[in-house]
């Protein structure tokens, strides 16, 4: 290939940035041309695009966000929208695509690869919910973040003997609250792929833990088990413990990334750009037992990933 495209796609990840250094800086190396496409699918549907060269991503490994910006597209939802993202890659010359973002984000490098144009996708999402690769760029950066955050409300809520009812992002996968929560030793970690029970679960849980000498609790959870300041509230009524709500919200998006997020995303953004300058083929690339690998994308969009059911365990025999 001698020109390329790189798009940043979907909500924004720690590590983004580095994963776009890699892809322009081996491309160039490689003697290839590179476009950055900007606001992802919408930008590409636009024309929207930069001439990328060694220095224009030059500072910016330590960067969150992404230097190309991000943006949802219903226009590119559409046949008409996928139509017009080819040939405007047609136009502009671009032989092939490097994705970054998550799974719809892969479902539209699905659709182009139909319409022939080459798409390698790098998993870059805070949830870890991509089912082909171990880790996501920006998860670990994210886990760290509510890691910190938490400490910090830890402190006040042991001040005051005080249960904090802290809710983390992840609508449909609980990795970012299964993992932090054990680094901060909660009480109590409610995840989207475990049902629970309120009584049970955690009215239960504390009133046991009440009665071993504990006066304050730490409560994580995912945002897809519910409503932290209503779940705060029934806790109060029901235990008579104060009870406050935190929402930790887009800080999660946010921040430097961390060492291990810039190497994940610096590999797989050099395989990237190689797959594109060798093997001329679409995929989406992974981390599988600390290797770069790569699967076909409708291989990689057909398979399934489970919670650690063992983490899991683990969290709650050591929690109380």
């Amino acid at each position: 290939m001698k020109t390329i495209g790189v798009l940043t796609s979907g909500g924004d990840a720690p590590g983004m940035n580095a994963a776009i250094r890699a892809v322009v800086r081996t491309a160039i190396e490689n003697n290839m041309h590179v476009l950055g496409i900007k606001n992802g699918y919408e930008g590409l549907m636009k024309g929207d695009v930069v001439e990328m060269n060694l220095r224009s991503v030059s500072n910016i490994i330590n960067r969150g966000g992404t230097i190309l910006h991000s943006a949802r597209s219903e226009g590119f939802k559409t046949e008409a929208g996928q139509e017009k993202a080819a040939e405007m890659c047609k136009a502009l010359g671009i032989e092939g695509l490097v994705i970054i973002g998550g799974d719809g984000s892969f479902r539209g490098a699905q659709d182009l690869s139909k319409r022939g144009i080459v798409c390698v996708g790098i998993p870059g999402t805070i949830d870890n919910d991509i089912a082909c690769t171990d880790n996501t760029i920006g998860y670990d950066t994210a886990t760290n973040t509510v890691m910190e955050m938490v400490d910090k409300v830890r402190d006040t809520t042991e001040s005051h003997s005080r249960c904090s009812v802290i809710e983390v992002m992840g609508r449909d996968a609980g990795y970012i609250a299964l993992y932090s929560g054990i680094a901060v030793g909660a009480t109590i970690i409610l995840v989207p792929e475990i049902p629970y029970d309120m009584e049970k679960d955690v009215i239960d849980v504390m009133k046991r833990t009440v009665a071993t000498g504990k006066r304050h609790f730490v409560i994580i959870l995912a945002e897809g088990c519910g409503d932290a300041p209503e779940m705060a509230k029934e806790i109060q009524e029901k235990t008579g413990i104060e009870t406050r709500a935190t929402i930790l919200g887009h800080v999660q998006r946010g921040g430097s990334p961390t060492v291990r997020d810039r190497v994940l995303a610096s590999r797989m953004g050099n395989y990237a750009a190689r797959v594109l300058r060798y093997d001329d083929r679409s995929c989406i690339v992974a981390e599988h037992a600390g290797t770069i690998v790569d699967y076909p994308i409708d291989k990689a969009l057909s398979m399934t990933k489970q919670l650690d059911i063992d983490v899991y365990r683990t969290a709650h025999e050591i929690s109380i």
